[in-house]
């Protein structure tokens, strides 16, 4: 998609940057927007701890737990080649784990809902030398499981140094060469590596004080590595847009929805969720509006990688600064939105199936008022009044069956039932009859329906 900004929008942008750079004291900070796949605006601001002349598309910089959504998408690949099942116990392919981390399911541990220590048991891992597999596999016991696996969201470094592994070992090779072929090789990500390749940024904790800074460590993190490894740009990052946003071909389409589905919500106050974790990607609840992608901090660095999964459009912004940058990725990407607003795609007449045209229009749930309109793949299901269970319907393996994708009806089926004219008389869904009228008496409605019909009674 060829997109060109507004300049009024360029320099809303381009202040906003500038002025998280000065108010937060950032060495320096580059940001940039996805649209329609393209790599739309990029900028730059400060310049402190680059050597070289800082180039916001091309500068490296630690993505630090970004990271992990590489390692997820490759969990998520060997579980498309049937390598890996996701509610497979990690056991099943490091059998080495025979208690502890072991039992706990390859899914539960991407959603950050297996209960695994969040952090290893020897020095700051962050910030210090890491060692092979055979050191990490000490705290990998019974007592790294904190909480009951499944139960809640419980942040787990450790469990990405597992499935770092496990990556490996089902592919005969290590997860840094399973990424880089599956992934870094085909979109062309020849600026992301596992190490700091000229341009980088240097790593610095500013004084909370005084306008000094600190430069921070970097090293090899070893068997850790999968949870904060890798080095990127912002043009290397909008390529990974397309994989967090389903568009790539490096991952199917079904498989990056799964991966939006949240296995665990960071919600201890209740209330309408608004962060919680998919399958190895964070996910925001943005006034109903799904944003999926991850936040990234080590010690220098903080990054983040943010989806609007309904458009499409993304932020990437990369600090060098241990303190980080606020919510300034929220606002660039609510700029844009608001700044440019992304045209409907135009109304055209297309082909509906016959046995989808023969189904659309009111339904009812017992009284309750449905509707079923025709979408692209199938039908959807809601409520004609805003009440009742919707769901979205696409066919099933068996001719004239159909299986529901979302919400309460998701994976159950709906099978139309004909009567001896082969019209459709009532739809069968999970047990419950849907009619053309209220209670209609000749469709078979489970425990019968009185005879006087409706009728207003004392």
């Amino acid at each position: 998609m060829d997109v060109t900004l507004l300049p009024g929008t360029t320099r809303t942008l381009e202040h906003l940057l500038a002025r998280e750079q000065s108010s937060s004291r950032l060495p320096s900070v580059v940001a940039g927007l996805v649209r329609g796949g393209s790599l739309v605006w990029s900028a730059a601001a400060g310049s402190t701890g680059v050597e070289a002349p800082l180039d916001a598309r091309d500068t490296q910089y630690r993505v630090g737990s970004i990271s992990k959504t590489f390692v997820a998408a490759a969990v998520m690949r060997a579980v498309e080649d049937g390598l890996v099942g996701l509610e497979d116990p990690v056991r099943a392919h490091l059998p080495e784990l025979t208690d502890g981390v072991g039992r706990v399911s390859v899914g539960q541990l991407l959603g950050q809902a297996g209960g695994v220590q969040a952090e290893t048991d020897g020095p700051w891992w962050e910030r210090t030398e890491g060692g092979d597999w055979g050191s990490l596999l000490p705290i990998l016991g019974a007592s790294a499981v904190r909480h009951r696996p499944g139960t809640r969201f419980h942040y787990s470094n450790v469990g990405f140094g597992v499935l770092g592994e496990l990556v490996g070992r089902v592919r005969d090779s290590t997860w840094r060469d399973v990424v880089a072929t599956q992934f870094l090789l085909p979109l062309g990500m020849s600026r992301t590596t596992m190490r700091p390749q000229a341009p980088a940024a240097r790593g610095l904790a500013v004084h909370p004080w005084a306008d000094v800074v600190l430069p921070e460590p970097e090293h090899d993190a070893g068997a850790m590595a999968p949870a904060g490894q890798i080095w990127s740009t912002v043009a290397d990052l909008a390529r990974w847009v397309g994989v967090v946003a389903g568009t790539s071909p490096v991952l199917r389409r079904d498989t990056v929805e799964a991966m939006w589905e949240p296995q665990s919500v960071d919600d201890a106050r209740g209330g309408p969720w608004s962060v919680g974790y998919g399958l190895g990607l964070q996910l925001w609840n943005v006034e109903g509006r799904r944003h999926a992608g991850h936040s990234g901090s080590m010690p220098g660095f903080v990054a983040m990688l943010r989806v609007d999964v309904e458009t499409g459009d993304a932020v990437i912004a990369l600090t060098n600064s241990t303190s980080g940058f606020g919510d300034l990725p929220s606002r660039l990407l609510s700029t844009l939105a608001t700044q440019e607003p992304l045209s409907p795609a135009p109304w055209v007449p297309r082909e509906v199936p016959a046995d989808v045209l023969e189904l659309v229009g009111p339904w009812y749930w017992g009284p309750t008022p449905l509707l079923v309109r025709a979408t692209s793949d199938g039908f959807e299901l809601g409520g004609m009044t805003g009440r009742g269970r919707a769901s979205r319907f696409v066919p099933a393996g068996e001719p004239g069956t159909w299986r529901g994708l979302d919400n309460y009806y998701a994976g159950e089926l709906l099978r139309p039932v004909r009567g001896a004219d082969g019209i459709v008389g009532h739809l069968d869904l999970a047990s419950f009859r849907l009619t053309r009228t209220p209670y209609d008496p000749g469709a078979d409605v489970p425990g019968g329906v009185d005879p006087r019909g409706w009728a207003p009674r004392g």
